[in-house]
């Protein structure tokens, strides 16, 4: 059995562009339905031609624009063309439908400031003004014909009453309407403009300024989803930490900028070594903290010694002999332990690779 909501994802669609502009054409179709049923229904069913001709036009309508707005998009059809469109064809309507009401041709003049509503959320306030000026220019010269050809069912005052009517309340839309256009238009702006500011935001956050590696903060919440995870069936987690060897002596010898250019150089290095799921992030000065989930020591310790030979590899800094290296200490985590326990094991042990001759890694 359909649900209600997958019956509403077939009629309408998933994507909430679409979804919100098929609602707006169910919302128009559903108004003019009721309105001409009122207006010409009762008529139709007693055979009358025009009154049956106008409801069968409107049905015809409502089941084109189903399908053009449905799959309107996928055929390169602009949603300014399809509101134009769908605002001739109530304009065509509201027409019609004045000449043939009777007495009751006074009714559909409400619905053509409508038209305008509909439409100023694809048209531009240019465009929406265009409409109007069609709008005015079609209703009026219906008018001033049938003035003209018929003046004992419309006579001339009520028509010229009847027209300024329309006039100034199509023209008061527009204007509202093209305001408010603007004003959203504006908020639309803002908001883009604080969902940029926003990702910055998340990116400082999370993402060390440097080397563009994720910087301590993130790597300390990757290590607590880590620690809560606890999945044994995962595979084994193991822990490094790095350290660039005579780091301080580049910056002594060479200034900050080549120390800022090795710190660069050995992010880009590291982290094309990186598989799916690993973790490496700049943890302090030129310490980083590597994190290898469902990774035995045996592997962890192959990949830090591919980024021992791509780091080797790096050009020296302009003046100096020695090529960089690093050293690295390697702990695996025990899920009875707390992970930062496993970090500093990984730390001591990168004392003891400094102390052994560094450009080496120690596993705890």
């Amino acid at each position: 059995m359909i649900t209600r909501h997958e019956a509403a994802r077939m009629l309408f669609g998933a994507d909430r562009k679409l979804h919100r502009m098929l609602q707006y054409w169910a919302g128009t179709a559903i108004m003019y339905m009721i309105v001409i049923g009122m207006l010409f229904g009762p008529a139709a069913l007693a055979g009358q031609p025009q009154a049956r001709a106008i409801c069968l036009y409107v049905a015809a309508g409502v089941a084109v624009f189903y399908p053009l707005v449905r799959i309107g998009a996928r055929i390169g059809l602009a949603p300014t063309i399809l509101a134009g469109l769908q605002g001739i064809f109530s304009i065509s309507c509201h027409v019609w439908g004045y000449s043939i009401a009777g007495p009751l041709r006074g009714a559909t003049l409400v619905g053509l400031p409508v038209i305008v509503v509909f439409c100023v959320f694809a048209l531009r306030p240019r465009q929406t003004l265009m409409l109007t000026a069609f709008n005015l220019s079609v209703m009026g010269g219906t008018m001033w014909w049938h003035a003209a050809h018929d003046p004992l069912h419309f006579p001339p005052a009520a028509e010229a009453v009847n027209f300024v009517f329309v006039a100034v309340a199509s023209l008061a839309v527009t204007l509202l309407t093209g305001e408010m256009s603007k004003l959203r238009a504006r908020l639309k702006t803002q908001k883009d403009d604080l969902l940029t500011a926003l990702d910055t935001i998340r990116t400082l956050a999370t993402i060390d300024e440097l080397t563009k590696l994720a910087n301590r903060r993130h790597m300390n919440e990757l290590l607590a989803q880590e620690e809560r995870r606890r999945d044994a069936a995962r595979g084994p987690t193991c822990i490094a930490v790095l350290d660039i060897d005579f780091f301080k002596r580049i910056n002594d010898s060479f200034g900050h900028a080549a120390g800022d250019s090795v710190l660069r150089d050995f992010a880009q290095a590291t982290r094309a070594e990186l598989r799916e799921g690993d973790a490496l992030a700049r943890w302090g000065g030129e310490e980083f903290l590597l994190m290898l989930p469902n990774t035995t020591p045996a592997n962890a310790r192959a990949v830090l010694e591919r980024m021992r030979a791509r780091v080797a590899a790096l050009e020296p800094c302009d003046g100096a002999t020695e090529r960089v290296s690093f050293s690295a200490g390697l702990s695996i985590w025990h899920p009875d332990e707390p992970i930062a326990e496993t970090v500093n094991r990984a730390d001591k042990a990168l004392y003891a690779a400094k102390v052994a001759g560094r450009n080496r890694v120690i596993e705890a």
